[in-house]
């Protein structure tokens, strides 16, 4: 079913209701309803950015967005351009790499390039996403954070040496996950180029003046936009064509709060429990037992989140937020958020693992709404049950990974590291 049109009703000040029109077979219908949420994410149009490629129209070879890519196979022997170093361009450069005769990723600033596999074998973000990380990132200075936070990214191998290098290595943007990516570099079967300058018919030449010639493939790895054609602009970007959504989910100007956009952010932790936790909160506005602020608070809310982004991601208007931060601010409105010092008190080994260890979903299921009371458990046994599907041969007398030996690790690192800011000064 297509949904048309989402309008306001002619009573929408006192009703808060929507008049949505849907299309199936040629047949349109109207319906009302009390509340919208609005749940296609960011990941909808494809972002083909040929205006920005001189040549790219003479170009007598194959030209796609990554989105049409299907499989490696038809690509068997060819020479393939990427462009892009996002997550789908390195999934896809990685894979043609085994079979095509040469693959080249063009990138403009670079990333970083993570494994899912960190500290001791366990998934990279129960080890990387934590309160008590969270905590160092905000709280230590700015020049001892970012050298911590680089020294992390290259912890596995020296981007600098692979081509990989962000412009601004401090900035927090997303990295990419790819754990095939140094190896296929390594082998000499993927390489890493700036942007590309110019297009000829058979060829791409970049910015540093090399020329990647005889070019059967170019895969545009450029990402996706996000519109909402079906709703007037100005409720979602209702300030010089930004968009301007309260913690990303409520349009301010609204005279009823009966409309929320879920997804519509991007962070390090899982896409899930962000947006779980956005519908538990906007289902409590739209039902009224939660309240927002003012539009002139909400409104100052948004642009100081904006000056933050700036400072961490690079970009003002970017849908990337701080995982823990944002979640921790949504739970708190509907009274989900763990409360820690009450926790040291009353279960110091909750507590040690809720701030210490992963920052699981299931933190926000401890109290408030929607709580669950396998929580507690499920928090305390996680590191066992994310090892457990591995472990299909059982090695004998073999010691596990000890939360607290992690514990001395990261207030070690945090020791050396004000102490290293307080010589420095």
């Amino acid at each position: 079913t297509l949904v048309s049109s989402v309008n306001k009703r002619p009573d929408f000040s006192t009703t808060g209701q929507w008049e949505i029109i849907t299309e199936k077979g040629g047949q349109k219908e109207s319906a009302v309803f009390d509340a919208v949420m609005i749940c296609s994410g960011h990941h909808v149009y494809p972002h083909l950015p040929k205006e920005s490629f001189p040549g790219i129209t003479c170009f007598k070879g194959k030209c796609f967005h990554s989105r049409d890519y299907k499989e490696p196979g038809m690509w068997k022997g060819k020479r393939v351009l990427v462009i892009g170093l996002g997550n789908s361009g390195c999934d896809i450069a990685a894979e043609l790499s085994h079979v095509a005769q040469q693959v080249i990723i063009s990138s403009r600033s670079g990333s970083w390039v993570m494994s899912r596999v960190w500290d001791s074998g366990y998934p990279w973000d129960m080890m990387f996403i934590t309160r008590f990380q969270t905590f160092l990132k905000n709280n230590l200075p700015t020049a001892i954070s970012d050298w911590w936070y680089m020294r992390q990214m290259n912890a596995r191998f020296k981007h600098e040496n692979y081509g990989l290098m962000p412009l601004n290595g401090t900035l927090r943007k997303e990295p990419v996950f790819n754990d095939e990516l140094p190896a296929r570099i390594l082998c000499g079967t993927v390489s890493i180029k700036p942007n590309v300058k110019e297009f000829t018919e058979t060829s791409a030449i970049f910015e540093d003046g090399t020329v990647f010639e005889a070019i059967d493939c170019v895969i545009f790895a450029t990402g996706y936009g996000y519109a909402y054609p079906f709703l007037d602009d100005s409720i979602i970007k209702s300030r010089k064509n930004e968009v301007t959504l309260y913690k990303g989910i409520f349009p301010p100007q609204l005279e009823k709060s009966t409309m929320a956009v879920i997804g519509l952010v991007q962070s390090l932790g899982a896409a899930i429990p962000t947006t779980d936790l956005q519908a538990r909160w906007a289902t409590q506005v739209i039902k009224g037992t939660c309240v927002l602020p003012s539009v002139e608070d909400m409104m100052d809310d948004i642009d100081e989140k904006m000056g933050k982004k700036l400072k961490w991601f690079g970009k003002s208007e970017t849908i990337q937020t701080d995982y823990i931060v944002y979640m921790d601010e949504l739970a708190s409105f509907i009274g989900a958020k763990p409360d820690i010092l009450q926790l040291f008190l009353t279960d110091p080994r909750l507590a040690m693992e809720v701030f210490f260890g992963p920052c699981s979903p299931y933190q926000f299921r401890l109290v408030g709404p929607g709580k669950w009371p396998g929580a507690r458990h499920a928090i305390l046994t996680q590191w066992d049950r994310s090892l457990k599907p591995m472990k299909t041969r059982v090695v004998r007398g073999v010691k596990t990974l000890c939360l607290f030996s992690q514990l001395f690790k990261f207030l070690a690192i945090a020791i050396l590291l004000i102490a290293l800011f307080l010589v420095l000064v």
